[in-house]
C-alpha cells in the first residue's frame, strides 16, 4: 500500500490506475499462473461474446446458444473473474489468490452455468424445483450476493438481501406490505432455475449478455488503438486558445470519450489526467476543474449513440427499437453539453480568465465559414452517395453484398490510413510539463480520422440499417478488431518504416490487451444486472410494486410533481451506492408504471418512455452527487481537491441536468415525440436558448453579475421557453368542463380520431374507489353515438348520470381504462386554443430588457467583473 497522502496532493499515476482497477476491473493482478489464468478466463468471455453476437452459429449450424445458455455462461464468467480479480477486504493480497477464493470462484461459476449444464433436466420439471435445484440456488444466491460486495461494495448487496428477506416474511409483514408469502423451494426456483427468467438470470442480465458487452468491449479496443488520447488532442486543439479553454476542451472530449467508456469513474480519470492540469493552469481552482470534468464526464452516459448501460434495458423494458431511445434522448443530451460548455465560459468570463496560445494563425472568418459549409456539404454528398449506393449494391450483388461492402470499407480504410500517414503520431503528453503552444488543428485532426471509421459503422448500423444493438455492435467491434491489428503495419508500409511483422505482433498484443480490458470492464456490470435481477424477481413474485405504488401516491397526495420529486430522492439516495445500470432497473421497476398511472388520472400523458429516460439521469446523477458521488471522488484525486466540495460544484454545474428530466416529462417535444423534422429543429434551438439562459441564472452572470431581480426573470424565461403551454393553458384553456349527459354532442363536434378526456369515477382493480381521466379516440361515424360506439363505448344515460355499460374488448375505450359501471363525471370538451408560441414573445422582450440593463451596466465594471 502507498503511504498516506498529503491533503491537497493529487495522486500519482500509479494510484490513479488503481483507483479505477478497484471500482471498474478488480483491484488483484497476482503474478504468476493465477494472472495467466484471470487474463486467460477474460479472454475467452470475450471470445465468447464475440460468438453468440455473431451470425456465425446460425450459419454453420455449430454452438448455438439461447438465452438460458448465454446468460448462464456470461454469469458463470463474471462471477468467476469477481473472486479472482477482486479481493474480500482492504487488507486481503492483491499479489496472489487465497485457496478460499479458488474455491468460491469454482462454486459460484458452476451455480450459474447450472442452467446451462442442466437445461435439459431442468425443462422436465419447470417452478418444481428438487433438492439439488433449491440448493444450488441457495450457494449461488449467497455467492452472488458476497461477489456483488466485493465488486461493487455493500449498498447493492443490502438493498438485494432486504428485497429477499421481504419475500421470505411476507405472512409476518405489518398492514399493507404483508402477501401471502412462498415456499424456500418455490423462492429459490423462482430466483434461479425459472424458466420464465424472472429472477437473476432476466432481462437485466439478458441485456448485460446481448447487448452491453459488445459495446464495453468496442470501447475498450478503441481505446487501446488510440482514440481515447486522439479525441483529448483534437478538442484541445479546436478549442484551447479560448477563454476558458481547457475546461471547454475537457466538456468536449468527455463527450467523445462517452463513446469509449461506460463507465463515470474512468472517463473522469481518462481525460481528466490530462485536463485538470490544464484547467488549473488557466485560473480554475482544483475543485471547479475537477466538478468540470466530473459534469461532463457523467454525462457521457447520457450522450447518443453509445449511451450508458441503462440505455440498452430501455428496449426490453420499454419495447421499442434502440433507434427509438436515441432519437427521443438526442436533444436533452445535447443541449445539457452545450449548456456545460457555456457555464464554463460564465466562469472563465468571471474571473477573466485567458485561453492557451494558439499553435498557428486563425482562420480567417470567410474562409473559415467557407470551408465549414463546404465540409458540411461534402458530408451529406458522400452520405448520400453511401446510402444509395449500399442499396445499389445489395441489388446487383444480393447474398454476396456483405463481402463488397467489406471489401469497399477495407479499401476506403487504407486509404484514410494513407492519408493518415502523412502526419506524425500523436504522442502522450504529460499534463503537469509547461505548454509551450496548443497542438495545430489540421495536424492533429487528420491523424486519427480514421478512428472516426467504426463509429460510423456503428452509427450506420444502428440508424441507418436499424439492424439490432447487439448486432450492430458485433459488426462494429469486428471492424475495430481489423482496425487494432493492421493500423501500425499500414502506417509503417506508408511511411517506409519497414519490420512490418514486428508492428503487426504489437497489434496482435493491442487486440489482447483491448479484449481482456473489455472482459475485465463487464464484470462488475454483469454482477450488478443480476443482483439488481433478485429485486425485480421479488417484485414480480410478490406485488409489492402495487404496494409500494399505493404507498407512494399516498405521500405525493395523487400530484404527478410530488411523486416526480419522489422518485427523483429515490433515485439519488439508491445511487449513493447502486451502480447507475441497478439504480436504473430498481427504481424503473418500483415507479415508473405508478407514475404512468398517476399522469392518467391526471390527465397528463406520460410516454414509458419520457419516464425511463427520468429515471435514467437521476440514477446517472448519483455518480455527481455528495457524500458518495464516485465521480467526484476521482476528480479530486487529480485535481488534489477536497472531494466534498469538488461533488458539491459538480452537482451546482449538473443543475441543467436535474431540471431536464422534469421538462420533459410535461413537454414530451424535448423527447421528439410526434414531432417533424421542422418541428424538432425548432425544438432544438428554442430548448438550446432556454437551457443556456438558466445556465446564466444559476451561474449568477449573464452579460454581467445579475441581480436578484434577473436571475428570477431569466429562470421564468427560461421556464416559459420550455414550456409556454404552462402561461398559454391559464390564458387560453384547451378545453372546458361539460355536464356527462352532454357527451353524445360533444363527440358530434368533434372529428373521428381525436381525443375525447373524460373524468371518470370507479374501482381499481382491488376494489378501492379511483378517479381518473380517460383518453378516448373516438372511432369513425357520421354522429356522435356512432363515434362512441365505434370506439368500443357503450353507455347507459339517466338523467345527468352517466354510467359506462359496455367497454367492448380491445376496443379503444377499454384500453383507456373504461368498464362496466364507472360513472363519468364530467366530459371535457377541446376549445380552439391560441398557438402557445405566442409565449416566448413576451418571454423573448424580457430577456431583451435584461440584455440591455446588462450590457448599460457592464460597460461601468472593472475588466475583471465583465471580461
Amino acid at each position: 500500500m502507498s503511504e498516506e497522502r498529503p491533503a491537497g496532493t493529487p495522486m500519482s499515476d500509479e494510484e490513479l490506475q488503481d483507483l479505477v482497477a478497484s471500482t471498474d476491473t478488480g483491484g488483484r493482478n497476482p503474478a504468476g499462473s493465477a494472472g495467466k489464468i484471470i487474463l486467460g478466463v477474460a479472454l475467452l468471455w470475450s471470445l465468447f461474446q464475440i460468438w453468440i453476437a455473431s451470425p456465425l452459429p446460425f450459419a454453420l449450424g455449430f454452438a448455438v446458444f439461447n438465452d438460458w445458455d448465454s446468460r448462464s455462461i456470461h454469469l458463470a464468467f463474471a462471477i468467476f473473474l469477481t473472486y479472482l480479480a477482486y479481493p474480500a477486504a482492504k487488507r486481503s493480497p492483491r499479489h496472489y489468490i487465497p485457496i478460499h477464493d479458488w474455491m468460491m470462484a469454482f462454486v459460484a461459476a458452476f451455480s450459474a452455468a447450472y442452467l446451462f449444464l442442466f437445461a435439459d433436466e431442468l425443462a422436465t420439471r419447470p417452478g418444481n424445483p428438487n433438492t439439488i435445484d433449491i440448493i444450488v440456488a441457495s450457494i449461488g444466491i449467497i455467492l452472488l450476493l458476497e461477489a456483488t460486495r466485493r465488486a461493487l461494495g455493500p449498498p447493492l448487496m443490502i438493498v438485494a438481501i432486504v428485497f429477499l428477506l421481504y419475500t421470505f416474511g411476507g405472512p409476518h409483514m405489518p398492514g399493507i406490505l404483508a402477501w401471502k408469502g412462498a415456499s424456500f423451494g418455490a423462492i429459490a426456483s423462482h430466483q434461479w432455475t425459472s424458466p420464465e427468467q424472472s429472477g437473476v438470470f432476466g432481462i437485466a442480465l439478458g441485456v448485460s449478455t446481448s447487448f452491453v458487452f459488445l459495446f464495453v468491449l468496442f470501447g475498450a479496443l478503441l481505446d487501446k488503438a488510440g482514440a481515447g488520447n486522439y479525441f483529448i488532442k483534437v478538442a484541445f486543439s479546436l478549442l484551447g486558445h479560448y477563454r476558458g479553454g481547457p475546461a471547454k476542451a475537457a466538456v468536449v472530449a468527455s463527450a467523445m470519450t462517452g463513446l469509449i467508456s461506460g463507465s463515470s469513474i474512468a472517463n473522469v480519470v481518462t481525460t481528466g489526467t490530462f485536463t485538470i492540469p490544464m484547467m488549473k493552469r488557466v485560473g480554475f481552482s482544483p475543485e471547479k476543474a475537477g466538478a468540470v470534468e466530473v459534469a461532463s464526464s457523467v454525462n457521457g452516459q447520457i450522450m447518443p449513440p453509445v449511451m450508458g448501460a441503462a440505455a440498452f434495458l430501455m428496449v426490453e423494458y420499454v419495447g421499442i427499437s434502440y433507434f427509438e431511445v436515441v432519437k427521443h434522448a438526442f436533444i436533452p443530451a445535447l443541449i445539457s453539453y452545450i449548456a456545460l460548455v457555456y457555464i464554463v465560459h460564465l466562469e472563465a468570463m468571471k474571473a477573466d480568465m485567458q485561453g492557451l496560445p494558439r499553435a498557428s494563425e486563425p482562420t480567417p472568418l470567410m474562409k473559415f465559414l467557407i470551408m465549414t459549409t463546404f465540409g458540411i456539404a461534402a458530408v451529406c454528398a458522400l452520405a448520400l452517395a453511401t446510402y444509395y449506393g449500399l442499396g445499389w449494391i445489395k441489388t446487383l450483388a444480393g447474398d454476396a453484398s456483405g463481402w463488397v461492402i467489406a471489401a469497399l470499407l477495407a479499401v476506403v480504410y487504407a486509404a484514410i490510413i494513407r492519408f493518415c500517414s502523412r502526419y506524425p503520431d500523436l504522442e502522450m503528453d504529460d499534463p503537469n510539463a509547461p505548454i509551450v503552444s496548443l497542438p495545430k488543428v489540421g495536424p492533429t485532426v487528420k491523424s486519427g480520422i480514421h478512428f472516426i471509421l467504426p463509429v460510423v459503422v456503428l452509427i450506420w448500423c444502428l440508424m441507418v440499417e436499424r439492424l439490432s444493438p447487439g448486432l450492430s455492435a458485433f459488426w462494429a467491434t469486428a471492424f475495430m478488431i481489423f482496425i487494432v491489428v493492421t493500423q501500425r503495419p499500414l502506417f509503417a508500409l506508408f511511411r517506409g518504416q519497414g519490420a512490418l511483422v514486428t508492428w503487426f505482433r504489437q497489434g496482435i498484443l493491442e487486440l489482447f490487451d483491448g479484449l481482456v480490458t473489455g472482459a475485465r470492464n463487464m464484470i462488475g456490470i454483469g454482477i450488478a444486472t443480476a443482483t439488481a435481477g433478485i429485486i425485480v424477481g421479488t417484485v414480480s413474485q410478490t406485488g409489492v410494486g402495487l404496494v409500494l405504488a399505493d404507498l407512494v401516491e399516498i405521500l405525493s397526495f395523487g400530484n404527478i410533481l410530488l411523486i416526480l420529486l419522489w422518485t427523483a430522492v429515490l433515485s439519488l439516495i439508491l445511487g449513493m451506492g447502486l451502480p447507475t445500470t441497478a439504480n436504473y432497473i430498481v427504481v424503473s421497476a418500483l415507479l415508473a408504471p405508478v407514475i404512468v398511472q398517476l399522469g392518467q388520472d391526471a390527465g397528463l400523458i406520460v410516454p414509458l418512455i419520457a419516464v425511463h429516460l427520468f429515471v435514467f439521469y437521476f440514477g446517472i446523477m448519483a455518480d455527481v452527487t455528495p457524500p458518495v458521488g464516485l465521480a467526484s471522488f476521482a476528480a479530486a484525486a487529480v485535481s488534489g481537491g477536497d472531494p466534498i466540495k469538488t461533488g458539491f460544484v459538480a452537482f451546482f454545474y449538473s443543475l441543467r441536468t436535474a431540471a431536464l428530466p422534469f421538462l420533459f416529462i410535461f413537454n414530451t417535444d424535448l423527447l421528439l415525440i410526434n414531432v417533424g423534422w421542422a418541428g424538432g429543429i425548432l425544438v432544438f434551438i428554442v430548448a438550446t436558448a432556454a437551457m443556456l439562459i438558466f445556465a446564466a441564472a444559476t451561474q449568477g452572470f449573464f452579460l454581467a453579475r445579475n441581480r436578484i431581480y434577473e436571475t428570477v426573470l431569466l429562470l421564468l424565461i427560461a421556464f416559459t421557453l420550455f414550456r409556454p403551454g404552462f402561461w398559454m393553458d391559464m390564458i387560453s384553456p384547451p378545453n372546458r368542463d361539460v355536464a356527462p349527459a352532454q357527451i353524445v354532442n360533444v363527440a358530434d363536434r368533434m372529428e373521428a380520431g381525436e381525443i375525447l378526456r373524460l373524468r371518470v369515477d370507479g374501482l381499481d382493480a382491488v376494489g378501492n374507489p379511483r378517479s381518473f381521466v380517460a383518453l378516448l379516440p373516438l372511432g369513425e361515424g357520421e354522429t356522435g353515438e356512432e363515434r362512441l360506439f365505434n370506439a368500443g363505448l357503450e353507455l347507459y344515460i339517466d338523467g345527468e348520470e352517466v354510467l359506462v355499460d359496455n367497454a367492448g374488448f380491445d376496443s379503444p375505450a377499454e384500453a383507456a381504462g373504461l368498464e362496466f359501471d364507472q360513472k363519468i363525471v364530467s366530459v371535457k370538451e377541446p376549445l380552439d386554443q391560441l398557438p402557445k408560441e405566442l409565449m416566448f414573445i413576451p418571454a423573448l422582450l424580457v430577456l431583451g430588457l435584461i440584455i440591455v440593463m446588462q450590457r448599460g451596466r457592464r460597460g461601468r465594471q472593472p475588466a475583471g467583473a465583465t471580461a
